[in-house]
Protein backbone atom coordinates (compact mmCIF):
# COMPACT_ATOMS: atom_id res chain seq x y z
CA UNK A 1 0.00 0.00 0.00
CA UNK A 2 2.98 2.54 0.98
CA UNK A 3 4.20 1.66 -2.49
CA UNK A 4 0.88 2.17 -4.21
CA UNK A 5 0.59 5.95 -2.26
CA UNK A 6 4.12 7.20 -3.26
CA UNK A 7 3.03 6.01 -7.38
CA UNK A 8 0.03 7.94 -7.19
CA UNK A 9 1.82 11.11 -4.84
CA UNK A 10 4.59 11.28 -7.66
CA UNK A 11 1.72 10.74 -10.50
CA UNK A 12 -0.15 13.51 -8.84
CA UNK A 13 2.61 15.67 -8.84
CA UNK A 14 3.59 15.16 -12.41
CA UNK A 15 0.53 15.93 -13.29
CA UNK A 16 0.50 19.66 -11.34
CA UNK A 17 3.81 20.51 -13.50
CA UNK A 18 2.55 19.29 -16.82
CA UNK A 19 -0.22 21.57 -16.53
CA UNK A 20 1.25 24.43 -14.85
CA UNK A 21 4.11 24.03 -17.82
CA UNK A 22 1.27 24.11 -20.20
CA UNK A 23 -0.28 26.87 -18.95
CA UNK A 24 2.97 29.49 -18.01
CA UNK A 25 3.37 28.66 -22.20
CA UNK A 26 0.62 29.72 -22.92
CA UNK A 27 -1.05 32.60 -20.72
CA UNK A 28 2.83 33.64 -18.80
CA UNK A 29 4.22 32.72 -15.86
CA UNK A 30 2.75 35.75 -13.99
CA UNK A 31 -0.75 35.57 -15.15
CA UNK A 32 -1.14 32.07 -14.24
CA UNK A 33 -3.00 31.14 -10.97
CA UNK A 34 -2.72 28.00 -8.90
CA UNK A 35 -6.34 27.61 -8.84
CA UNK A 36 -6.04 27.68 -12.77
CA UNK A 37 -3.17 25.21 -12.63
CA UNK A 38 -5.26 22.93 -9.98
CA UNK A 39 -7.86 22.62 -12.49
CA UNK A 40 -5.84 22.12 -15.44
CA UNK A 41 -3.98 19.11 -13.46
CA UNK A 42 -7.89 17.85 -12.20
CA UNK A 43 -6.37 18.62 -8.45
CA UNK A 44 -7.96 20.71 -6.09
CA UNK A 45 -5.99 23.80 -5.21
CA UNK A 46 -5.00 22.98 -1.67
CA UNK A 47 -3.74 19.82 -3.44
CA UNK A 48 -1.38 21.98 -5.06
CA UNK A 49 -0.47 23.68 -2.19
CA UNK A 50 0.54 20.72 -0.38
CA UNK A 51 2.86 19.81 -3.18
CA UNK A 52 4.20 22.85 -3.99
CA UNK A 53 4.34 26.13 -1.30
CA UNK A 54 3.53 28.67 -4.10
CA UNK A 55 3.57 29.35 -7.88
CA UNK A 56 6.94 29.75 -8.07
CA UNK A 57 8.23 26.76 -6.36
CA UNK A 58 6.25 24.83 -9.55
CA UNK A 59 8.35 26.89 -11.71
CA UNK A 60 11.76 25.90 -9.95
CA UNK A 61 10.47 22.09 -9.58
CA UNK A 62 10.60 22.24 -13.39
CA UNK A 63 14.24 23.45 -13.87
CA UNK A 64 15.57 21.35 -11.22
CA UNK A 65 13.52 18.78 -12.68
CA UNK A 66 15.83 19.52 -16.13
CA UNK A 67 19.05 20.22 -14.40
CA UNK A 68 18.94 16.91 -12.80
CA UNK A 69 18.13 15.14 -15.97
CA UNK A 70 21.19 16.63 -17.58
CA UNK A 71 23.62 15.47 -14.64
CA UNK A 72 22.34 12.22 -15.82
CA UNK A 73 22.79 12.56 -18.94
CA UNK A 74 26.66 13.23 -18.46
CA UNK A 75 26.47 11.17 -15.63
CA UNK A 76 26.23 7.82 -18.93
CA UNK A 77 28.72 9.38 -20.78
CA UNK A 78 31.06 10.21 -18.50
CA UNK A 79 33.62 7.33 -18.98
CA UNK A 80 33.78 8.33 -22.40
CA UNK A 81 35.47 11.40 -22.12
CA UNK A 82 38.81 11.80 -22.24
CA UNK A 83 39.43 15.10 -21.33
CA UNK A 84 37.78 17.90 -18.90
CA UNK A 85 37.35 20.68 -21.76
CA UNK A 86 34.91 18.18 -23.63
CA UNK A 87 33.25 17.00 -20.56
CA UNK A 88 32.40 20.39 -19.56
CA UNK A 89 31.33 21.44 -22.51
CA UNK A 90 29.00 18.38 -22.98
CA UNK A 91 27.65 19.12 -19.69
CA UNK A 92 27.05 22.58 -20.27
CA UNK A 93 25.54 21.90 -23.30
CA UNK A 94 23.31 19.15 -21.75
CA UNK A 95 21.87 21.51 -19.06
CA UNK A 96 21.00 23.92 -21.61
CA UNK A 97 18.90 22.01 -23.77
CA UNK A 98 17.39 20.25 -21.23
CA UNK A 99 16.43 23.84 -19.73
CA UNK A 100 15.34 25.08 -22.86
CA UNK A 101 13.19 21.72 -23.26
CA UNK A 102 11.72 22.47 -20.05
CA UNK A 103 11.13 26.22 -20.32
CA UNK A 104 10.42 28.00 -23.44
CA UNK A 105 12.51 30.80 -23.72
CA UNK A 106 9.21 33.49 -23.10
CA UNK A 107 9.04 31.78 -19.74
CA UNK A 108 13.45 31.98 -19.41
CA UNK A 109 12.72 36.02 -20.31
CA UNK A 110 10.07 35.95 -17.02
CA UNK A 111 12.39 34.47 -14.77
CA UNK A 112 15.35 36.86 -15.20
CA UNK A 113 13.02 39.71 -15.16
CA UNK A 114 12.09 38.99 -11.26
CA UNK A 115 15.73 38.96 -10.59
CA UNK A 116 17.51 35.96 -8.75
CA UNK A 117 14.95 34.98 -5.56
CA UNK A 118 16.53 32.47 -2.87
CA UNK A 119 14.70 29.70 -4.21
CA UNK A 120 16.44 30.70 -7.72
CA UNK A 121 19.76 30.80 -5.95
CA UNK A 122 18.88 27.12 -3.99
CA UNK A 123 18.17 25.49 -7.65
CA UNK A 124 21.74 27.15 -9.13
CA UNK A 125 23.73 25.78 -6.03
CA UNK A 126 21.84 22.19 -5.87
CA UNK A 127 23.26 22.32 -9.43
CA UNK A 128 26.86 23.73 -8.57
CA UNK A 129 27.02 20.56 -5.91
CA UNK A 130 26.72 18.58 -8.54
CA UNK A 131 29.27 19.93 -11.11
CA UNK A 132 31.78 19.76 -8.13
CA UNK A 133 30.77 16.12 -7.80
CA UNK A 134 31.61 15.57 -11.78
CA UNK A 135 35.18 17.95 -10.89
CA UNK A 136 36.02 15.43 -8.29
CA UNK A 137 35.50 11.92 -10.24
CA UNK A 138 37.23 13.81 -13.30
CA UNK A 139 40.15 14.72 -10.72
CA UNK A 140 39.94 10.73 -9.45
CA UNK A 141 40.67 9.77 -13.13
CA UNK A 142 43.42 11.83 -13.32
CA UNK A 143 42.12 14.31 -15.95
CA UNK A 144 42.50 16.92 -13.61
CA UNK A 145 45.16 18.12 -11.19
CA UNK A 146 44.37 17.24 -7.72
CA UNK A 147 44.84 21.16 -5.93
CA UNK A 148 42.38 22.69 -6.69
CA UNK A 149 39.10 23.45 -4.66
CA UNK A 150 36.22 21.53 -7.05
CA UNK A 151 33.93 23.07 -4.90
CA UNK A 152 34.77 27.11 -5.72
CA UNK A 153 35.85 25.79 -9.60
CA UNK A 154 32.13 24.76 -10.03
CA UNK A 155 30.75 27.60 -8.48
CA UNK A 156 32.67 29.86 -10.29
CA UNK A 157 31.38 27.74 -13.86
CA UNK A 158 28.05 27.93 -12.37
CA UNK A 159 28.03 31.76 -12.32
CA UNK A 160 29.40 32.44 -15.45
CA UNK A 161 27.57 30.33 -17.65
CA UNK A 162 24.37 31.00 -15.99
CA UNK A 163 25.24 34.79 -16.86
CA UNK A 164 26.07 33.15 -20.52
CA UNK A 165 22.93 31.77 -20.75
CA UNK A 166 21.18 34.73 -19.53
CA UNK A 167 22.62 36.73 -22.47
CA UNK A 168 21.74 33.65 -24.46
CA UNK A 169 18.11 33.85 -23.87
CA UNK A 170 17.49 37.68 -23.91
CA UNK A 171 18.37 37.43 -27.82
CA UNK A 172 15.80 37.37 -30.08
CA UNK A 173 17.29 34.24 -32.19
CA UNK A 174 19.70 32.99 -29.49
CA UNK A 175 22.98 32.22 -31.28
CA UNK A 176 23.91 28.41 -29.41
CA UNK A 177 26.76 28.26 -31.01
CA UNK A 178 28.17 31.01 -30.18
CA UNK A 179 26.96 30.04 -26.62
CA UNK A 180 28.74 26.77 -26.56
CA UNK A 181 32.10 28.47 -28.34
CA UNK A 182 32.06 31.21 -25.53
CA UNK A 183 31.76 28.09 -22.97
CA UNK A 184 34.51 26.23 -24.46
CA UNK A 185 36.70 28.70 -24.13
CA UNK A 186 36.02 29.64 -20.14
CA UNK A 187 36.52 25.88 -20.09
CA UNK A 188 39.87 26.00 -21.71
CA UNK A 189 41.06 29.00 -19.73
CA UNK A 190 40.20 26.65 -16.82
CA UNK A 191 41.46 22.97 -17.87
CA UNK A 192 44.41 24.21 -19.50
CA UNK A 193 45.66 26.96 -17.79
CA UNK A 194 47.06 30.34 -19.02
CA UNK A 195 51.11 29.31 -18.17
CA UNK A 196 52.88 28.54 -21.03
CA UNK A 197 53.19 24.34 -21.39
CA UNK A 198 57.56 24.88 -21.55
CA UNK A 199 59.80 27.37 -19.60
CA UNK A 200 60.11 30.20 -22.05
CA UNK A 201 63.90 29.90 -23.42
CA UNK A 202 65.92 33.11 -22.91
CA UNK A 203 67.70 34.06 -25.80
CA UNK A 204 71.45 34.60 -26.19
CA UNK A 205 72.65 37.70 -27.41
Amino acid sequence: MAGLREKQREQRREAILGAALVLFDSNGFSTTTVEQVAKAAGVSTPTVFNYFGNKQEILLALVDRADRAAISDIRQQLAHFDNAVDALCSLQAAVMRRELEALPLSIWREILAFGFTPGMNAVSQRLASQVADLLRELQGRGMLNQDFDAGFVADFLNDYCGFLFAKLIQQTSPDLDAHARQVRGVAEVLFKGLSPSAPATVPVH
